[in-house]
């Protein structure tokens, strides 16, 4: 396998094959982001991706049951690009179940209902969005490059289409002064998307970014552990789904949680305000292990 500059995936990832269908991020602009830093982006030539699947199977077999498919968001890829990469997946790993994807909305959207439900078919069934902030203001000051409206659309359509959604809401990017604002804004994006999962990260300032230009000057500031805990509190009493997935026990959370919404939502409330009273909060050195 041929790997171009730092390489990332979902948590949920963690036992996929990582195949690199494009390099770096067509974006690359949101201020929190350090990912794709290293590189410039770029579509991988198709035959190139051909060969590292056959690299992938001389080393691993045939038994590999789900792909990843880095980097930033490869479903920007044209749909017969695409589809020759998932033929040949299937074709070398017969036991493949799934491949996974980052997506951005426009990427989605972009996208005729028939042609991701032609990739549904061949096993590309899940995307992963940045939702990060359901706050139009937060996303422009953190230069996401999409609204939260064209966020819902894009999640709601590659849906409709069969595939599974899994949606990042980024705790603090609201920072000291507006973190209401993240939590209730994004719970109602969150609540019209209706995601399958769920997730809540905690912002890290990684050093050179953007934001941590703007934490060095006073004009952001970082929540502290109980603020972060608070706010979550706020997105989950505003959020309103029907059957998803929840997880926040990043490493990088200070209250790891876990459930499904809307059945645990009361017991998870209850967690935070207990985290917050007591002030139970992973440590700091703990953070991001």
């Amino acid at each position: 396998m041929r790997y171009v500059g730092n390489i990332f995936r979902p948590p949920s990832e963690a036992d996929s094959l990582l195949l690199q269908a494009t390099i770096g991020c067509s974006h690359n602009r949101c201020t929190f982001c350090a990912m794709y830093r290293d590189k410039r982006f770029r579509v991988r030539r198709v035959e190139e991706v051909l060969e590292d699947i056959e690299a992938a199977h001389d080393y691993h077999g045939s038994d590999v049951r789900r792909v990843f498919l880095c980097d930033g968001n490869a479903l920007i890829l044209p749909t017969p690009h695409l589809l020759r990469i998932l033929t040949r997946l299937e074709e070398v790993f017969p036991e493949l179940q799934r491949v996974g994807v980052y997506a951005n909305a426009r990427d989605l959207v972009s996208k005729p209902t028939a042609d991701l439900q032609e990739m549904v078919a061949h096993k590309l069934s899940i995307f992963y969005l940045g939702l990060e902030s359901g706050s139009d203001r937060i996303l422009r000051e953190i230069d996401k490059g999409a609204t939260a409206e064209e966020m819902v659309a894009g999640v709601r359509h590659g849906m409709s289409a069969g595939m599974k959604s899994s949606v990042i809401y980024l705790l603090g990017l609201g920072g000291r002064k507006r973190w209401q604002e993240n939590a209730v804004e994004s719970a109602k994006a969150v609540s019209q998307m209706n995601p399958n999962y769920l997730s809540a990260l905690t912002v890290t300032v990684v050093p050179g970014t953007p934001l941590a230009r703007q934490l060095e000057s006073g004009e952001f500031e970082l929540p502290e552990p109980a603020e972060f805990a608070a706010e979550l509190r706020l997105f989950l009493e505003h959020v309103d789904v029907k059957a998803t997935v929840f997880r926040s026990n990043h490493a990088s959370n200070y209250v790891p949680l876990a459930g499904r919404l809307p059945r645990d939502k009361e017991r998870l409330v209850a967690e935070l305000t207990e985290a917050i009273r007591n002030h139970r909060f992973k440590p700091e050195y703990l953070r991001g292990l």
